[in-house]
């Protein structure tokens, strides 16, 4: 995937990790637009644009890729369109080889309700190997706050599955950080955040949560899931 050592990227992933740990998000964003220029990109699920926006006003015109696996909700597209529209960067609407019915013939239908781990390979997993190629680093809105499984999030890491340093600029953030960066910049919030999904993936498989829930528990609710993939 990437023309550099992976010894090489592991390294500069590790020291960065190491160096950037308490530095602010756009120091963190500076640093990987430096080191890898054109090859950094961000990946966003548009629940909200808040990592768009941070990376937007470091590294303007930044790709921003987003997996349209055919079960969004409206409300996340709208966010997306809203980010392409106004925002100073492009956005990477990529789609899975599989239509959704394809997937259903092949499959069998609503394959979500079934095996939600094969769902997700096939409308996120893999598309997203693909998309990241010409890349070698990419920015992910992870935040240590959001999950006990996210809890250890570096800001710079290596990701020795793609052979890629995955950045984290937003690790340390709160919902109160987020919160307030939302209302000084007046960042796209997706809709379904206010009507109290905590966390919004596909339709099939997110449900609101109750004050003082794990955000997380939205997804998946009915199996033993709480991540997609991605960042495994």
């Amino acid at each position: 995937m990437s023309g550099r050592d992976p010894a090489a990227l592991r390294e500069v992933a590790l020291r960065a990790g190491r160096d950037l740990e308490g530095a602010p998000a756009e120091e963190i964003v500076a640093w990987a637009a430096e080191e890898f220029g054109d090859r950094f990109c961000v990946t966003s699920s548009f629940a909200d644009a808040v990592l768009a926006h941070v990376v937007s006003r470091v590294k303007p015109g930044v790709d921003v890729v987003f997996l349209d696996t055919g079960l969004h909700f409206t409300e996340t597209l709208d966010v997306r369109d809203r980010v392409a529209r106004d925002m100073a960067v492009n956005v990477r609407s990529i789609r899975p080889s599989l239509t959704v019915g394809r997937q259903d013939a092949e499959y069998g239908p609503r394959l979500f309700e079934r095996d939600p781990d094969s769902c997700c390979g096939l409308r996120k997993v893999e598309p997203l190997a693909e998309a990241l190629e010409p890349y070698d680093a990419w920015a992910t809105g992870l935040r240590r706050d959001e999950s006990p499984t996210r809890a250890d999030t570096k800001v710079v890491d290596y990701d020795a599955n793609r052979n890629m340093v995955k950045v984290a600029p937003i690790a340390a953030w709160t919902q109160s950080d987020v919160d307030a960066y939302i209302a000084r910049h007046q960042v796209p919030v997706n809709d379904l955040i206010r009507q109290g999904y905590a966390s919004v993936g596909c339709w099939p498989c997110t449900r609101r949560t109750a004050p003082g829930e794990d955000p997380r528990a939205g997804r998946w609710p009915l199996f033993d899931k709480v991540e997609c993939g991605i960042h495994s």
